[in-house]
């Protein structure tokens, strides 16, 4: 039973599997969302971002994506731009984002899912 929990998560990064073991060590099997293959749609990231009280910024990932080359790391970039970016390119969202009916959160570093379970 997911208990109403997910994680959006990338199984090639190793907070991403850390987070994900300390939900299954709490005792609750989430859903497991594969953004990168699922890709993110603009209304699903803009309800997760205002559920966590963050902006397209506070998630964009810059470390082996193409942020700075599409110009999203200065601060002229508005938040709709980075918006778009990260449907376009799943990759430039920061990882894992987990969400439960505590609220939503970037959890890293990893032990602050503990809050939202």
């Amino acid at each position: 039973m997911g208990g109403g929990v997910t994680i959006y998560h990338n199984p090639k990064c190793g907070t991403s599997r850390t987070v994900l073991g300390l939900i299954e060590a709490a005792g609750v099997t989430p859903q497991t969302v594969l953004y990168l293959e699922a890709g993110w749609s603009e209304a699903t990231l803009v309800r997760l971002l205002k559920r966590a009280g963050a902006r397209p910024r506070d998630w964009l990932r810059l470390r082996g994506t193409p942020a700075e080359a599409l110009g999203l790391t200065g601060p002229a970039a508005a938040d709709a731009d980075i918006l778009a970016a990260m449907v376009a390119h799943p990759v430039l969202v920061e990882r894992p984002v987990v969400e439960t009916p505590k609220g939503v959160r970037l959890c890293r570093p990893a032990e602050t899912v503990r809050d939202l379970l």
